[in-house]
């Protein structure tokens, strides 16, 4: 790949190069934020954090060294530079002899998460969430006809004797466990991250009742303080009873939709002959290619260190804020990484009046409801989308909409 990937999108910034994107496209993009409103619900970056000359020169690299191999159909488990590239990175960052035929190229963790409800589940049976968890895979999992136990939590994640009552339950209903499914390091949607004993003892439960663990590593690139890296549960387990998901669309770009399922090579081979793979290959091929090559050439990890501390700029920006001007009945979760903060809400206000109230302040917020049960009410908040400036700028406006709410 040589130098050029190297140097970091924050040196080419400096020389002037420009790195704005027109993010307003009608019918091209999903979601673009009203003019004058200052938007905290996507949990995707910032257009001005995305490397597009970056991406745009490995995509260049990719069909040059590949030719027209780049745009066939892709091995059905994903082009093994790739896989290789991966497996690599991830065994230096577990200690876990991963391999290329431990990984299966997938669109994006959502594409995933499909893929097992249809490939290891049959509708009716059940999947074992927390309380709060990521909203898409609970319409993923409805979609394929699962049903949905949402279980207990707490500042951790997932309770292990949470998994021995939904066991008991499944038992009393007569029902079958397809899998349990956990963000166990930087949870969507309240930041927080599970320690190494919490994730032992909860493999210890599911192993006990033969469940399958699903674990959403969506955010783990994504540490924004100095800490030690937690093991991912795969790791801890071997990969004996555990797929991990990983994805690029919260560390590159989205519209890459490319991410990676991490499992035992044959269950890996059975889910690559699934006719989603044999009728077309790999479902990004050439972004895996590309993806590749900037992993090999160690752009990735420059990229990695500059958006961690951007991403912290970002988060300083909004919890500082906040705890400044907040009301003190209002609690402010610490996030040490990901794209989002939690804010706990009073006694006796409701998601509904502080989401309401925001709105009208001209910040649009996710209600906790959105994400499961209301055990924890509360209110999501990202981070990741708008400057720092509009950060510190939408938390004051905050502050100002909840004050009423609180003294009321």
């Amino acid at each position: 790949m040589g130098k050029y990937y190297r140097e970091t999108p924050l040196e080419r910034s400096e020389t002037g190069e420009s790195r704005t994107i027109d993010w307003s496209f009608e019918s091209i993009v999903q979601h673009a934020a009203a003019e004058g409103v200052y938007d905290l619900g996507p949990g995707y970056l910032d257009p001005q954090l995305i490397p597009v000359p970056d991406i745009k020169a490995a995509f260049d690299e990719a069909l040059s060294r590949y030719g027209a191999a780049a745009l066939a159909y892709g091995h059905n488990q994903g082009a093994l530079p790739f896989r290789a590239a991966v497996a690599d990175r991830l065994a230096d960052g577990d200690g876990t002899d991963y391999t290329p035929s431990h990984l299966l190229a997938t669109g994006g963790t959502s594409q995933a998460l499909d893929l097992l409800a249809a490939a290891v589940a049959e509708p009716g049976q059940a999947v074992v969430v927390e309380s709060l968890t990521y909203d898409l895979a609970l319409q993923i999992f409805r979609d394929r006809g699962l049903v949905v136990y949402a279980v207990e939590r707490d500042s951790e994640g997932m309770l292990p004797s949470a998994v021995d009552q939904a066991a008991a339950r499944a038992r009393q209903e007569r029902r079958g466990i397809a899998f349990v499914y956990l963000v166990p390091t930087f949870h969507n949607p309240t930041g927080s991250e599970m320690s190494q004993p919490r994730r032992t003892a909860l493999l210890e439960s599911a192993a006990r009742h033969q469940m399958l663990v699903v674990e959403d590593d969506a955010y783990a690139d994504l540490p924004l303080t100095p800490r030690t890296r937690q093991p991912s549960l795969a790791g801890l387990a071997d990969f004996r009873g555990v797929v991990r998901l990983g994805t690029f669309s919260k560390s590159l770009a989205p519209g890459l939709r490319l991410g990676w399922l991490a499992a035992g090579p044959r269950l890996c081979r059975e889910l690559a002959g699934r006719g989603l793979f044999t009728s077309g290959g790999c479902p990004s091929h050439l972004a895996a290619l590309a993806v590749g090559l900037l992993l090999e050439s160690g752009f990735y990890e420059d990229h990695l260190r500059w958006l961690h501390s951007e991403l912290k700029c970002r988060r300083d920006a909004l919890t500082d804020t906040l705890h400044n001007l907040l009301p003190g009945e209002w609690h402010l979760r610490p996030a040490d990484g990901g794209l989002f903060s939690w804010v706990d809400i009073p006694a006796g206000v409701s998601e509904f009046d502080a989401v309401a109230a925001a709105e009208q302040g001209g910040v649009l917020t996710s209600p906790g409801e959105r994400f499961g049960s209301d055990a924890e009410p509360g209110v999501r908040l990202s981070y990741a989308y708008n400057s720092p400036e509009r950060l510190a700028a939408a938390a004051a406006s905050l502050a100002d909409a909840w004050r009423p709410l609180s003294a009321g």
